[in-house]
């Protein structure tokens, strides 16, 4: 469920007695089939190395091979692709509605004037910011409770695991991404910047996070570089849930990185809002 593993070999207890007696010996293939384009690549190894390993016996017909591979996918046994990418799909698109909506608002106040009105009240500088963050947080939930019913009826992609608990760390989600469109709108002059800098933000998060191409077959130092993003964690809860109907145990650690980010870019949103701002 945690999905650490993406294959595993099942070798029955009579494997070498079966070869040296001249019969045909079975080894069950079990693979994670939550990720198609891993999942393809392990099936047609595990054949391949089935065939050659094999070598023709003694007592065995000639169509008849040593090793009789049988494969098994799990959670995704017709390896259809929108199972794979629907999911990470609805990571990427709430983080760029996210990103956008917080960006686009504070720019848009400063070019009227309206953000010094509220910079001269009596709220703090955190205040308004999680006065920011709490309508647009209730915008994100709608949004993905919206994608979540498309997924499943407009593709077909049933959740296996627990809804309460995929929302519960979408909200763990919806708040980092919140703030990143608070960070750039301390740097953005107008809604024209704003977006050039969010599609910065968005490119290794289409490209980095897995939502395209494994982590796992990634240079090291490009690996290391997906850790730092939010969206990373994120498809890794989602494709979790939906595909795999992992728990809360499976999924913990990736919930509480989302949440350090979530508190890391809080503050350094307000510093940076009281730096441009104050």
């Amino acid at each position: 469920m945690r999905g650490r593993a993406k294959v595993g070999i099942k070798i029955p207890p009579d494997y070498s007695d079966r070869l040296l007696n001249g019969r045909q010996a079975h080894v069950q293939v079990l693979i994670d089939g939550s990720d198609s384009t891993t999942a393809l690549r392990l099936l047609q190894v595990s054949q391949a190395l089935g065939l050659l390993k094999s070598a023709k016996r003694e007592g065995l017909a000639a169509e008849s091979m040593a090793i009789d591979i049988r494969p098994r996918l799990l959670f995704n046994p017709n390896l259809e692709s929108a199972n794979f990418y629907v999911p990470g799909l609805i990571g990427v698109i709430l983080q760029l509605v996210t990103v956008l909506l917080t960006a686009f608002s504070i720019v848009r106040e400063r070019e009227r004037g309206t953000i010094e009105q509220l910079l001269v009240t009596p709220l703090s500088k955190g205040s308004l910011i999680l006065g920011k963050l709490l309508p647009y947080c209730a915008i994100g939930f709608m949004q993905t409770g919206l994608v979540l019913l498309v997924m499943v009826i407009l593709f077909g992609v049933p959740i296996h695991g627990s809804l309460t608990l995929l929302l519960l760390f979408s909200a763990a989600f919806l708040v980092p991404s919140l703030c990143i469109g608070i960070l750039i709108s301390t740097f953005a002059q107008n809604q024209s910047e704003a977006m050039q800098m969010a599609m910065i933000v968005m490119l290794p998060s289409i490209y980095l996070s897995g939502f395209i191409f494994p982590r796992e077959s990634m240079p090291y130092p490009i690996y290391l570089l997906t850790l730092l993003i939010p969206a990373t964690y994120y498809i890794e809860i989602l494709r979790g849930i939906i595909l795999r109907g992992a728990g809360w145990l499976a999924l913990w650690d990736e919930a509480l990185v989302l949440l350090g980010f979530g508190v890391l870019l809080i503050v350094v949103s307000v510093l940076r809002f009281q730096k441009r701002l104050g």
